[in-house]
């Protein structure tokens, strides 16, 4: 890294636009990281299988968090860090928080008749598509869950209850943008981001600083976790409502937002790198 900056993000709504998936509004902002050898982990409710396709899509070969904080995996070929102590997975090695999804899922049947509710696990690649806008392969892959179970509201929905009933089996219930998760009460992305991050400064001499971006409540704990958060607008400019010191708010929803933040972070970064060397220059000339 050329700067000591480690750059954690979410996707949809975030890098990713609501709704046509694009990055393009950030891929200038996306170049620049590159340049400077910056890591951009990838922290979202999506899945493995997702996010190793979107990895590809990026250009990235980093470490990503799937799921809602439900496992970091990282690649088996990824030289910035020590995986001796982490499990080995086929082309990955991780560190798991999660719940298997196959106890996640006794428990949602369990609850979708009194709370009348959906879940991934129970629709279709057909339906998946109608209700994420996702072609196809994309659906599929969002189909292959490993930790959690994203699931609709069919009536007017009972959250409390729901919470409860979830806590009983030692799982929560968290929103994201576009769908409620059941998952492992103790699960979530900001422990995930701590683990990533003590991986990365193991291996660094110096301090690194850490953003996060985000644009819904799924993402509070990321956001609190590091030291710059970002909180995106969604596509009608209202923001999540979340209260952070530090905290963020580019104008622009979605990919622009995250383009625009990232961009500024950076700028903000060369100056005080530029500013410390002028003072270096200074005071080996007195």
């Amino acid at each position: 890294m050329d700067f000591p900056l480690l750059i954690f993000t979410d996707l949809d709504g975030t890098l990713l636009d609501h709704h046509s998936y694009s990055y393009n509004g950030a891929a200038k902002a996306l170049q620049r990281l590159r340049q400077h050898s910056i890591p951009i982990i990838l922290a979202s409710s999506k899945t493995k299988a997702e996010l190793q396709r979107l990895q590809t899509k990026l250009g990235l070969n980093e470490p990503f968090i799937a799921e809602n904080g439900g496992a970091v995996f990282i690649p088996a070929d990824y030289s910035m860090l020590a995986t001796h102590t982490l499990e080995k997975l086929g082309d990955y090695y991780l560190r798991q928080f999660g719940r298997p999804y196959r106890y996640i899922r006794e428990i949602f049947e369990t609850l979708r008749a009194k709370y009348n509710i959906k879940g991934f696990g129970d629709m279709t690649v057909e339906e998946i598509m109608a209700v994420t806008g996702l072609a196809s392969e994309e659906a599929l892959l969002a189909g292959q869950r490993d930790f959690t179970e994203p699931f609709l509201f069919l009536s007017e929905p009972l959250l409390q209850g729901l919470k409860e009933d979830a806590a009983d089996k030692g799982l929560k219930i968290t929103r994201g943008g576009r769908f409620y998760h059941l998952m492992a009460a103790r699960q979530d992305k900001g422990l995930a981001v701590k683990e990533t991050l003590q991986l990365f400064q193991a291996g660094s001499p110096d301090k690194i600083v850490t953003v996060g971006l985000g644009d819904a409540e799924n993402d509070f704990l990321m956001l609190k976790t590091v030291d710059i958060p970002v909180l995106i607008p969604k596509p009608d400019g209202s923001y999540e409502n979340l209260e952070l010191r530090g905290l963020r708010r580019p104008p622009y929803p979605g990919s622009k937002g995250w383009g625009a933040a990232i961009m500024a972070i950076l700028d903000d970064f060369q100056q005080a790198v530029t500013q410390n060397i002028k003072c270096n220059d200074h005071a080996a000339k007195d």
